[in-house]
């Protein structure tokens, strides 16, 4: 399968690589183009900001939309748009059109396209690759980005320094049309899931609830919080490093940031290695030890030859484990939410990128660029310490693939699909087993209830009858609850249910109660 696959998966790669390099290149001449105005750590900062605002507002309902719609038309109508809105921004650059304001505006729209973008695409790699090559899919992903990141600002300090930003900026216009081309060439399969597409709206909250539900998941967005927020201390700042505390020009803020874009493929190279000798909570420890000490030597010791390795070592970092999350959260979605939660975790990191340039761009206004990169070093590194209070554990062997296990109801009475709320009712009797141990089993069966659409849930005990246990749920409608039916539930659902049906005296009764008003 995977044969048939990596020429689709390596075309795609190499067109999403066209449009990284153009992204970073975008940047990286956005951000001079300010540089040099007043308030210019203010100006720097935001231009990062608005880059990552947009996930923030679109990310979620941008993954609602990639599980309902075709992904592939998605994609290609999105790169586009973008083509036109780069090649517009360059077009105003070289007349001498762009000032800080309209840039920023740009910035955004731009933005806006890639909110619509990452969870796209990120949903389309487990349709492209065999499930057992996510997480090296995973990895590639990441070489794929960092490598963007450092041929893209290294490329693009040398074309402004000698053209200006307008060239870079018509490059990352060329870099969509790439991108669009690649996808122009794959023949994505015409067939689709059986049923109608969600609502817009349950869709959302769906996504929601799943990731609410999910402990893994929300372990897993609570770490890559912790090292985005201080982390982002370098994207955001590292021009004004260039330039106020070692005196480099464009190509040298280009040579910075390449030096993070090698170190995060040397860090690529050697997560396969890392795998095998480092658990998830370890490689957060490493990774996270590592980030705060290369913060602490731009903080100390502003010299060029001791900043550019530290930038190394912190790219290596910052890929290592980005890259651990990210394969950690494919191994961990079910399909039918996944972009849904892979949008949450755009959100959740760019999100934390965004509200730390902000923060970190006015501590360099008010404290100064060595005192601001001390207290991200400080904050990375305590952030590293809650590893042994907050662990992750990806549980990377469950099975997440569509399990339907469920018998289909048979009702006297017809709902319509909107009709709701249903109650569903299960009676289990436990007469042998401990009822402590079935109850405790109950709790994880709740998750899975609400993972996949109960709205609330409860377990009651029968006062006049101590071995009847009654699980009630609420689903918002009939549809939502023939969704858990028919393809929302996995197989890490149905071990849960077995579990708790071991520990009773078989299979529950289960019972669907319908609104009186919608029952005739």
């Amino acid at each position: 399968m995977w044969r048939e696959s990596g020429p689709v998966f390596r075309a795609l790669w190499i067109g999403v690589l066209a449009s990284n390099v153009g992204t970073w290149m975008q940047t990286v001449g956005a951000q001079w183009l300010v540089v040099g105005e007043p308030d210019a750590a203010t100006w720097v900062s935001l231009v990062q900001a608005v880059t990552t605002l947009p996930v923030l507002l679109f990310a979620l309902p941008a993954g609602a939309v990639a599980d309902a719609l075709d992904r592939r038309r998605l994609l290609l109508g999105v790169q586009g748009t973008l083509f036109l809105i780069a090649a517009a921004l360059a077009a105003l650059t070289a007349l001498g059109a762009v000032g800080p304001a309209l840039l920023l505006v740009f910035t955004f729209l731009l933005g806006c396209g890639q909110a619509l973008t990452l969870p796209t695409w990120q949903a389309v790699i487990p349709e492209i690759v065999p499930h057992e090559q996510l997480p090296a899919a995973s990895a590639l992903g990441a070489v794929n980005t960092n490598l963007a990141r450092s041929v893209g600002p290294a490329l693009a300090g040398v074309l402004v320094a000698q053209f200006g930003s307008a060239l870079v900026f018509g490059l990352n216009a060329l870099s969509f049309a790439v991108f669009a081309v690649a996808l122009l060439r794959w023949r994505r399969p015409a067939d689709r899931p059986a049923g109608r597409p969600e609502h817009f709206a349950s869709a959302l909250r769906a996504g929601g609830r799943f990731v609410r539900w999910s402990p893994v998941i929300r372990r897993i967005l609570g770490r890559v919080l912790f090292f985005v927020l201080p982390g982002s201390v370098v994207w955001a700042l590292v021009p004004l490093v260039a330039r106020q505390e070692l005196g480099m020009g464009a190509s040298g803020y280009g040579i910075l940031l390449a030096a993070l874009g090698v170190g995060a493929i040397a860090g690529a190279l050697l997560m396969p290695r890392a795998r095998r000798l480092l658990r998830t909570n370890q490689m957060i420890v490493v990774t996270g030890a590592v980030q705060g000490v290369a913060l602490l030597v731009v903080a100390l010791v502003p010299v060029a030859l001791a900043v550019v390795p530290a930038l190394v070592a912190a790219g290596a970092a910052w890929m290592m484990l980005v890259s651990r999350m990210n394969a950690a959260m494919q191994l961990n979605l079910p399909n039918w939410v996944r972009a849904r939660a892979l949008a949450i975790y755009q959100l959740v990191f760019a999100g934390g990128q965004a509200l730390g340039a902000v923060a970190w761009g006015q501590a360099a206004e008010a404290f100064g660029l060595r005192q601001t990169f001390g207290m991200a070093a400080g904050l990375m590194l305590a952030g590293t310490l809650t590893v042994r209070r907050w662990p992750v554990h990806t549980h990377e062997d469950e099975d997440h693939a569509p399990a339907v296990f469920w018998p289909e109801p048979h009702l006297m009475l017809q709902p319509h699909l909107a009709d709701g709320p249903i109650l569903v009712s299960a009676t289990y009797r436990v007469s042998g087993a401990d009822p402590a141990a079935f109850v405790a089993a109950m709790q994880e069966l709740r998750a899975s209830r609400q993972r996949t659409g109960a709205t609330q849930w409860g377990l009651f005990r029968d006062g006049a009858d101590p071995a009847r246990f009654v699980e009630v749920y609420l689903v918002a409608t009939w549809e939502e609850h023939l969704r858990q039916h028919r393809g929302r539930l996995t197989g890490e659902d149905e071990r849960i249910e077995e579990r708790v049906i071991a520990l009773a005296d078989g299979p529950p009764e289960v019972r669907h109660l319908l609104p009186a008003e919608h029952s005739d």
